[in-house]
């Protein structure tokens, strides 16, 4: 199985980093193919602008959506976003691990998003069933988070509400609406306060699961 893992954050000693570094040793012990884009490391540009297009289709107006359209037909964006194109194609199964920042993903992350997920390469826009024919289907995504807050406040009623609901613009709206087939999310709560124990806790219980899902 090949994996890309894709990783949002700035400390190599993070508890993030803990996690997503036993995922990888993990998979590897099972014989598994691992890619990382570590966006933070990579300086990964977040920002979806002119630059991205080699050979644009207009000059004097910039249309992104329609750019991206025109660089999928022709294989013309700029290097960094046609790496991290073909590391989806390669990979079976995407993971994104990354901090919840005011409910959702970290920019750097929403621009991979932005910049990766074109149409044209991820989903088709002009299709009314796009959900069932996106571009990437046959392929698996998961979404591994911490979250500063305790769970009490990502439940519902809570103060900040159904975590699950909250994810689901990226769970639904992006990965599925790009055909993947997205699996339960794994969180774990109140990661900044968390004792040495527990993190060795987390990292056990995110290696199980890891594992459940794979056998």
């Amino acid at each position: 199985m090949n994996i890309l893992y894709v990783f949002a954050h700035q400390e190599p000693k993070s508890f993030n980093s803990t996690l997503k570094e036993a995922a990888i040793t993990s998979f590897e012990k099972k014989g598994y193919t691992v890619r990382l884009s570590d966006l933070y490391a990579m300086e990964f540009k977040p920002v979806l602008d002119r630059a991205d297009f080699l050979q644009p289709k207009k000059t004097d107006i910039f249309n992104p959506f329609l750019e991206q359209m025109n660089a999928s037909k022709k294989g013309t964006f700029a290097l960094d976003i046609m790496n991290e194109m073909e590391k989806v194609k390669w990979a079976d199964m995407i993971i994104f691990q990354f901090p919840i920042y005011f409910t959702g993903m970290p920019a750097i992350m929403k621009g991979w998003l932005d910049r990766i997920f074109a149409p044209g390469f991820a989903f088709n826009p002009v299709n009314q069933n796009a959900y069932e024919t996106g571009l990437l289907k046959g392929k698996k995504a998961m979404i591994v988070i911490s979250t500063g807050a305790e769970e009490s406040w990502y439940s519902k009623g809570g103060q900040h509400g159904d975590i699950h609901e909250l994810l689901r613009y990226i769970t639904h709206c992006t990965l599925e609406y790009a055909g993947l087939e997205v699996l339960p999310s794994h969180i774990v709560f109140g990661a900044g306060k968390m004792s040495e124990e527990r993190v060795g806790e987390e990292v056990r219980s995110y290696v199980e699961k890891l594992n459940s899902i794979f056998t």
